[in-house]
Protein backbone atom coordinates (compact mmCIF):
# COMPACT_ATOMS: atom_id res chain seq x y z
CA UNK A 1 0.00 0.00 0.00
CA UNK A 2 1.32 3.43 -0.97
CA UNK A 3 1.19 6.05 1.79
CA UNK A 4 1.20 9.71 0.86
CA UNK A 5 2.29 12.38 3.33
CA UNK A 6 -0.54 14.31 4.87
CA UNK A 7 -0.15 18.08 4.72
CA UNK A 8 -1.69 19.72 7.73
CA UNK A 9 -0.65 23.31 6.98
CA UNK A 10 -0.44 25.15 3.72
CA UNK A 11 3.16 25.10 2.59
CA UNK A 12 4.61 28.36 1.35
CA UNK A 13 7.96 28.76 -0.28
CA UNK A 14 10.52 29.99 2.24
CA UNK A 15 11.51 33.60 1.72
CA UNK A 16 15.08 34.39 2.77
CA UNK A 17 15.46 36.95 5.52
CA UNK A 18 16.93 39.96 3.75
CA UNK A 19 16.81 42.26 6.79
CA UNK A 20 20.41 41.43 7.68
CA UNK A 21 21.59 42.89 4.35
CA UNK A 22 19.93 46.26 4.94
CA UNK A 23 22.95 47.88 6.70
CA UNK A 24 25.24 46.76 3.86
CA UNK A 25 22.91 48.16 1.20
CA UNK A 26 22.60 51.42 3.14
CA UNK A 27 26.40 51.64 3.38
CA UNK A 28 26.75 51.19 -0.40
CA UNK A 29 24.05 53.80 -1.05
CA UNK A 30 25.77 56.21 1.36
CA UNK A 31 29.18 55.64 -0.28
CA UNK A 32 27.75 56.09 -3.77
CA UNK A 33 25.90 59.23 -2.71
CA UNK A 34 29.06 60.68 -1.13
CA UNK A 35 31.12 59.94 -4.25
CA UNK A 36 28.56 61.48 -6.63
CA UNK A 37 28.05 64.49 -4.36
CA UNK A 38 31.81 65.08 -4.08
CA UNK A 39 32.31 64.93 -7.83
CA UNK A 40 29.39 67.24 -8.57
CA UNK A 41 30.01 69.80 -5.83
CA UNK A 42 33.81 69.98 -6.18
CA UNK A 43 33.91 72.34 -9.16
CA UNK A 44 31.07 74.46 -7.76
CA UNK A 45 32.47 74.99 -4.27
CA UNK A 46 36.23 74.86 -4.86
CA UNK A 47 38.39 77.78 -6.03
CA UNK A 48 38.85 78.14 -9.75
CA UNK A 49 41.81 80.40 -10.29
CA UNK A 50 43.39 78.74 -13.30
CA UNK A 51 46.65 80.08 -14.64
CA UNK A 52 49.27 78.90 -17.11
CA UNK A 53 51.31 76.99 -14.49
CA UNK A 54 48.29 75.09 -13.17
CA UNK A 55 47.14 74.10 -16.64
CA UNK A 56 50.59 72.87 -17.74
CA UNK A 57 51.58 69.19 -17.63
CA UNK A 58 53.45 68.14 -14.49
CA UNK A 59 56.49 65.93 -15.05
CA UNK A 60 58.10 65.10 -11.71
CA UNK A 61 58.86 68.70 -10.82
CA UNK A 62 60.88 69.51 -13.95
CA UNK A 63 59.82 71.72 -16.79
CA UNK A 64 58.15 69.70 -19.54
CA UNK A 65 59.98 69.77 -22.82
CA UNK A 66 58.42 69.55 -26.25
CA UNK A 67 61.21 67.20 -27.36
CA UNK A 68 61.42 63.57 -26.23
CA UNK A 69 63.92 62.66 -23.56
CA UNK A 70 67.44 61.30 -24.15
CA UNK A 71 68.40 58.60 -26.59
CA UNK A 72 67.02 59.83 -29.89
CA UNK A 73 63.42 60.08 -28.76
CA UNK A 74 63.31 56.89 -26.70
CA UNK A 75 62.40 56.83 -23.03
CA UNK A 76 64.78 54.94 -20.73
CA UNK A 77 63.37 51.50 -20.02
CA UNK A 78 65.05 51.26 -16.60
CA UNK A 79 62.36 53.42 -15.05
CA UNK A 80 59.57 51.12 -16.22
CA UNK A 81 61.43 47.95 -15.23
CA UNK A 82 62.03 49.31 -11.73
CA UNK A 83 58.38 50.31 -11.41
CA UNK A 84 57.15 46.91 -12.57
CA UNK A 85 59.50 45.11 -10.18
CA UNK A 86 58.27 47.26 -7.32
CA UNK A 87 54.66 46.47 -8.15
CA UNK A 88 55.44 42.77 -8.53
CA UNK A 89 57.21 42.39 -5.19
CA UNK A 90 54.81 44.74 -3.42
CA UNK A 91 51.78 42.71 -4.50
CA UNK A 92 53.50 39.46 -3.56
CA UNK A 93 54.18 40.76 -0.07
CA UNK A 94 50.49 41.62 0.35
CA UNK A 95 49.83 37.88 0.32
CA UNK A 96 51.70 37.62 3.63
CA UNK A 97 48.97 39.51 5.52
CA UNK A 98 46.34 36.74 5.44
CA UNK A 99 48.96 34.31 6.73
CA UNK A 100 49.87 36.65 9.59
CA UNK A 101 46.23 36.91 10.58
CA UNK A 102 45.51 33.18 10.57
CA UNK A 103 48.92 31.70 11.35
CA UNK A 104 47.66 29.80 14.42
CA UNK A 105 44.74 28.25 12.56
CA UNK A 106 46.87 27.07 9.64
CA UNK A 107 49.39 25.20 11.76
CA UNK A 108 52.26 23.32 10.14
CA UNK A 109 50.62 23.33 6.70
CA UNK A 110 50.53 27.13 6.72
CA UNK A 111 54.15 27.33 7.86
CA UNK A 112 55.33 25.07 5.05
CA UNK A 113 53.29 26.97 2.46
CA UNK A 114 54.54 30.39 3.58
CA UNK A 115 58.15 29.17 3.61
CA UNK A 116 57.70 27.93 0.02
CA UNK A 117 56.11 31.25 -0.94
CA UNK A 118 58.94 33.30 0.61
CA UNK A 119 61.52 31.02 -1.02
CA UNK A 120 59.89 31.56 -4.42
CA UNK A 121 59.85 35.33 -3.94
CA UNK A 122 63.45 35.18 -2.68
CA UNK A 123 64.60 33.24 -5.75
CA UNK A 124 62.86 35.74 -8.04
CA UNK A 125 64.49 38.63 -6.17
CA UNK A 126 67.93 36.98 -6.40
CA UNK A 127 67.41 36.36 -10.12
CA UNK A 128 66.48 39.98 -10.78
CA UNK A 129 69.39 41.20 -8.67
CA UNK A 130 71.85 38.86 -10.42
CA UNK A 131 70.64 39.93 -13.89
CA UNK A 132 71.19 43.60 -12.98
CA UNK A 133 67.53 44.57 -12.91
CA UNK A 134 68.04 46.62 -9.75
CA UNK A 135 71.08 48.57 -11.04
CA UNK A 136 70.27 52.10 -12.11
CA UNK A 137 72.66 53.08 -14.93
Amino acid sequence: MLMLPVLTQATTPSVPNLDMYLPLVLLFVLALGFAVLSVLLGPLVGPSRANKAKLAAYECGIEPSPQPVVGGGRMPVAYYITAMLFILFDIEMVFLYPFAVSADALGMFGLVEIVLFIATVGFAYAYVWRRGGLDWN
